[in-house]
């Protein structure tokens, strides 16, 4: 996927958290604009704890291989 469109969803106002689908069936959820970086070549994610907390790690995804992003809304993941 084109960067751009994926920093176009970070950008949102309001932001409206949304999850990123990528080609090896994995996703992630992004629920505020900081808990991701977008470069031309990477995705950095940053996973928050089940608490909520700070993250405790993060993941570096290749934008080519983010499939599609779908809002986290109500049903969203269902």
């Amino acid at each position: 996927m084109n960067p751009e469109r994926i920093l176009d969803h970070l950008r949102r106002e309001p932001f409206e958290p949304f999850f990123l689908y990528m080609s090896d069936g994995s996703s992630y959820e992004i629920r505020h604009p900081e808990l991701a970086l977008v470069t031309r070549r990477q995705v950095i994610i940053a996973l928050p704890t089940r608490e909520g907390k700070l993250p405790d790690r993060t993941v570096f995804c290749d934008p080519l291989h983010v499939t599609r992003i779908e809002a986290a809304g109500d049903g969203a993941r269902a």
